[in-house]
């Protein structure tokens, strides 16, 4: 598995020489792996300050309603949001913990004030900038 987190476009062949199996078996694995959902998917993994994005940071969320109508609410917004790349339900004194990507802080001071600074139940913002990653394995 990890050979295949590694690189997802690695042939059968090389697949099936790094991990000491046949290419037919090491094919069959790989099919039932993605049959099951162990696999869910491949990406291409993007440089993002290529695509524009100077600024990443994750803000924990606390909502003033806790409900699940205001939870499903939260996220039918976020999911509208294409500046947050990850939300998370987590437990703890906050409900969400989002990762946004924009262009820039001017960019991040607009999705903060248009798009958080509007949803109702939002009563809580705290934002951490990223400064460096020193480890990301989805990139």
């Amino acid at each position: 598995m990890s050979e295949l987190e590694r690189d997802g476009r690695i042939t059968n062949l090389a697949l099936a020489t790094k991990v000491g199996l046949s290419p037919s078996a090491c094919l069959r694995r790989v099919q039932e792996m993605e049959k099951s959902g162990v696999i869910t998917g491949y990406r291409a993994v993007t440089n993002r300050t290529a695509l524009g994005v100077g600024f990443i940071a994750y803000i924990a969320v606390g909502l003033s309603d806790h409900s699940q109508a205001a939870q499903r609410a939260f996220e039918r917004a976020v999911a509208q949001a294409s500046q947050v790349r990850e939300c998370h339900n987590v437990t703890g004194t906050i409900e969400y913990i989002l990762r946004v990507e924009v262009a820039d802080i001017g960019a991040y001071k607009n999705f903060h004030t248009d798009v958080l600074g509007t949803l109702p139940t939002v009563h809580a913002l705290t934002t951490y900038v990223v400064l460096d990653s020193t480890k990301d394995l989805r990139a």
